[in-house]
């Protein structure tokens, strides 16, 4: 599709929103959350950096649905200042999505987010949504991303397609943030493989269904890969960049989730073209097993177990591949104000990334959320053995304070 015809299907959406508006008289319903953090680093940065910094988060959502015309709207707006890193005081659209529920079809118009995956430590098979790798380096949190989407759910089961207008480019920490990179990267030059580069049309269709105990999703994706590779620019040798490069890959995955007793066992695994032209697989899969009622109180204690595989052995940005265990344990306390651990540790070589996250809410209305990351056994002397190399110096603990309204 050209940019042109891109256009007017946009311009369509709202034009359509605006007329559905005034076809009825309705009262906004908005809800949210506002959020202030503290974060503290260990040490220094490798470039000078602060090591403490305040941010604040704003991510309000209306939502109005039509009765008379199965017609849903949803919107939902983000903004976040930082007082460290320029690049992640940054503004989004996560949601801006127009939805028509039909007798057999529902269709799905504007910007919105998609989930696939089943896995703990790493979610192969999503690749819907750009990562916003600016508001967290854990791939969790993403960008809205322009689309149609049509879904059918059948006794057979449930078939989604999308069509996939207007590319979204990863975000990166700036030249004063923390969890950067050595060199700045240039994502106002980024490189595209196919000619129509952003306004490429990417395309996906998944089917997902379940069997008793098992949960199947398998699905195809054909599009600019969200992840980008990286390219040297010395053309300033005082100040050499990294240009992120996207390449067009096609994608087939299969994400799978087994529910036996207290057993919960996952697996993604996906096959991919389109890197150095040649085809490569990776996979994550492992188990959860909770142990239920573990105090008085009824708390419960998840182990969790990863494993993940890449069959490369060079990683966007030149770093060596290592296949990593991933082992962690989920508390649930069970308890009035919810009450939530997670504690990771992934082993690769000799090198380990701790991860923590709790959080507990405050009344009705706050929540506290405590979030560390400790980036241990580095060798100092090979910069390119490890994708964790430019963040040895980044172990950090977070204090944010949540306000839903």
């Amino acid at each position: 599709m050209e940019l042109m015809s891109k256009s007017i299907v946009l311009k369509s959406l709202f034009s359509s929103s605006l007329i559905l508006l005034s076809m009825s008289a309705f009262s906004a319903e908005w809800r949210g959350v506002v959020a202030a953090e503290g974060r503290y680093y260990f040490e220094e940065g490798d470039f000078g950096q602060e090591q403490e910094l305040a941010s604040v988060m704003i991510e309000p959502e209306f939502y109005h649905r039509w009765d008379e015309h199965d017609i849903s709207l949803v919107f939902k707006p983000f903004y976040r200042w930082d007082s460290m890193d320029s690049e992640r005081t940054h503004a989004d659209i996560r949601e801006l999505m127009l939805s028509y529920v039909g007798e057999e079809w529902e269709v799905k118009a504007g910007v919105g987010k998609v989930f696939w995956g089943v896995a703990e430590s790493q979610h192969l098979v999503d690749i819907i949504n750009q990562t916003d790798f600016v508001e967290n380096i854990d791939g969790e949190d993403k960008l809205g991303q322009p689309m149609i989407a049509l879904s059918t759910e059948r006794d057979w089961g449930l078939l989604s397609i999308f069509a996939l207008p207007g590319f979204r480019e990863r975000t990166f920490a700036g030249e004063d943030g923390r969890l950067r990179f050595p060199y700045v990267i240039d994502t106002d030059n980024p490189v595209y493989t196919d000619p129509d580069g952003k306004s490429r049309l990417d395309g996906a269709i998944r089917w997902s269904n379940w069997f008793g105990d098992w949960d199947i999703g398998v699905a195809h994706f054909s599009g600019t890969s969200r992840e980008p590779q990286f390219l040297l620019d010395n053309s300033n040798p005082l100040q050499p960049k990294l240009r992120p490069v996207y390449v067009t890959i096609d994608q087939t995955s299969i994400d799978l989730q087994a529910t036996k007793g207290a057993w919960l066992w996952k697996l993604e695994a996906m096959s991919r073209s389109g890197f150095e032209e040649s085809r490569y697989s990776a996979a994550v899969g492992g188990f959860e097993y909770t142990f239920y009622g573990v105090t008085e109180g009824g708390a419960d204690l998840g182990l969790i177990m990863e494993y993940q595989y890449d069959s490369r052995d060079t990683l966007p940005g030149g770093f060596e591949q290592q296949d990593t265990l991933v082992t962690g344990l989920r508390l649930a306390m069970n308890d009035i104000p919810s009450t939530e651990v997670l504690l990771g540790y992934s082993h690769a070589d000799n090198q380990q990334f701790i991860n923590l996250e709790a959080s507990r809410r405050l009344g009705d209305s706050w929540k506290l959320v405590v979030e560390g990351r400790w980036f241990e056994g580095i060798d100092e002397t090979r910069p390119m053995e490890s994708m964790l190399y430019p963040f040895r110096n980044d172990d950090y603990l977070s204090i944010t304070f949540e306000r839903y309204f």
